[in-house]
């Protein structure tokens, strides 16, 4: 805990008299949380942000790799004035396009961060979860800031969970030693303790612990995903809004405990450690997983507790947490898939080399004349079959399943960039609407990526366009309706899909079409979305 000032020196703060004409600092706002008081930092435009408080007790010792145990009391005040340190994971160079400054981590991270604004009473509230491929990310990121969303009337509320093998390890000893003979998803009962505290606590800081909603891009789109599924988050939310990621059907597989316990083995051997309790003794910064064709798979497991069976089955069976949704994606966010592709020759050889005996009936779904034509499809063919099915499947099995409504979006518009503006993991000419492009503008982070050095040119438009995109986000979170004057959505249905389409304007589009989808869906095990019984 920080040190609280001194009574003297607050008193003495007391008596220096204020200069005339000159602006007086606001108060530090305070408030009693269940484990104490908290002081936080008064912003100069109106807001209040409280950083750093601890939702759940440090998971170091032998509380690594075990469910997330209650934060201490406190007594005295606990100052809320700087993040909390990021979870363990790798560092970016500061010439990556997301750079978000010196990063401090540490194993003990399990801390979240409040805006809120003075006045508000019962408003809804904006639980963010971070991306990172559940490896990288954090919460002090400048672009999950939640300064704009207080300004628009909620209370929004970010936090670290446990990531890479620190968050998602499944062994053998693990399960043994849980009440659950379950182990590996960690990271996802860290973010069901965040709720919880939110639940208990958010009250206090105006919001209204009945009006939540769960919001997340690309790993927490996914984690929104699972949340939806999981019986332990039952009541802690009422709207989901997912930004490019699903659990099910997307990109990356959720195994069964046992094969998620021998990848858990197998990490083992490749950090020498001959039993758990050497595991549990090793520096936090060496337990990660080689990101190697054949490392270790570490990653969410249907552990049957956070998952008691497959999303597709909790949502089949209409056990889902059965909320409002939104789903969306961007233009051109791709994983795997053909990958670039220089010319038309290129293309075509990709595709025989990906596809084989299908690939006539790949090339007469995405057909291209040209270089040109041959380089868009392949994006194309990339976004749909990795994002645009998997979000699609989220949308079907939530409609075919549920009674709540689904709305859906593609976010199609392309970052101002500075002039020569450079990045070691992002080409400006190519990128377009690229994966988390547009978490800026619903959170109207957008100024986050000229912290450090300039590398936006943001015009009036853009801002304009993102305080737009904010204020549909925030009626969502009030009513589960992201309808607003400027931005007019449509329910989503399974048999003539439309989505809102995020452009230099708003507009009803259709979406991929079904038939493109499900190509890629055939490519694997088929994905019933229909009702099921026991």
């Amino acid at each position: 805990m920080k040190p609280p000032l001194s009574t003297l020196a607050a008193l003495a703060l007391c008596l220096v008299p204020a200069v005339q004409g000159e602006a007086r600092t606001p108060a530090a706002p305070t408030v009693t949380t269940e484990s104490g008081q908290v002081e936080g930092v008064a912003q100069a435009s109106g807001g209040q942000v409280f950083m750093g408080i601890p939702y759940a007790a440090p998971p170091v010792r032998d509380l690594r790799w075990k469910a997330p145990r209650p934060a201490a009391a406190w007594t005295g005040v606990f100052h809320a004035d700087r993040f909390g340190p990021q979870c363990i994971q790798p560092l970016r160079n500061a010439q990556a396009n997301q750079y978000g400054g010196a990063e401090v981590t540490s194993e003990d991270c399990l801390y979240l961060n409040v805006w809120t604004r003075p006045g508000l009473r019962k408003a809804p509230v904006i639980v963010y979860i971070h991306g990172g491929a559940f490896f990288i990310g954090s919460s002090a990121m400048p672009i999950y800031g939640g300064e704009a969303v207080a300004s628009q009337g909620a209370v929004f509320v970010n936090f670290n969970y446990r990531l890479g093998a620190l968050g998602f390890l499944a062994h053998p000893e693990l399960s043994a030693e849980s009440p659950q003979k379950v182990s590996g998803d960690y990271a996802f009962l860290d973010q069901i303790a965040a709720l919880q505290w939110v639940r208990r606590n958010i009250a206090k800081f105006g919001g209204d612990p009945d009006n939540v909603t769960i919001a997340g891009q690309s790993a927490g789109s996914m984690s929104v995903q699972v949340l939806q599924a999981s019986p332990l988050a039952n009541g802690l939310f009422k709207h989901a809004f997912a930004m490019s990621g699903a659990a099910a059907g997307g990109p990356s597989p959720t195994p069964p405990l046992a094969q998620a316990e021998q990848e858990g083995v197998k990490l083992q051997t490749v950090l020498h450690a001959r039993s758990l309790a050497e595991l549990r003794a090793m520096p936090a910064d060496r337990i990660v997983v080689p990101r190697t064709a054949d490392g270790p798979k570490i990653g969410p497991v249907q552990d049957g507790y956070v998952l008691p069976e497959s999303i597709e089955k909790t949502f089949q069976r209409g056990r889902q947490n059965d909320v409002p949704l939104v789903v969306g994606f961007t233009h051109d966010e791709s994983f795997g898939g053909l990958g670039p592709v220089k010319d038309l020759p290129d293309y075509l050889a990709k595709a025989r080399a990906r596809f084989g005996d299908r690939a006539p009936e790949f090339l007469a779904l995405y057909p291209a004349s040209d270089d040109a034509a041959a380089r868009d499809a392949a994006r194309a063919a990339d976004r749909d079959a990795t994002m645009a099915a998997g979000m699609g499947h989220w949308a079907d099995l939530a409609v075919a399943n549920g009674k709540s409504k689904v709305y859906s979006y593609e976010f199609a518009r392309p970052h101002s960039y500075a002039p020569g503006a450079k990045f070691s993991d992002l080409d400006p000419a190519t990128a377009g609407a690229y994966h988390t492009s547009e978490v800026p503008f619903w959170l109207g982070t957008l100024d986050s990526f000229n912290i450090y050095r300039t590398t936006r040119a943001w015009t009036p438009a853009d801002h304009a366009f993102s305080t737009e995109m904010t204020r549909s986000l925030v009626a969502f979170a009030r009513t589960g309706n992201p309808d607003t004057t400027a931005m007019s959505w449509r329910p989503y249905t399974s048999n003539a899909p439309v989505l809102l389409g995020l452009n230099q304007v708003a507009r009803i589009m259709p979406w991929p079409e079904r038939r493109k989808l499900e190509f890629f869906r055939s490519l694997g095990q088929a994905q019933a979305v229909g009702a099921v019984r026991d």
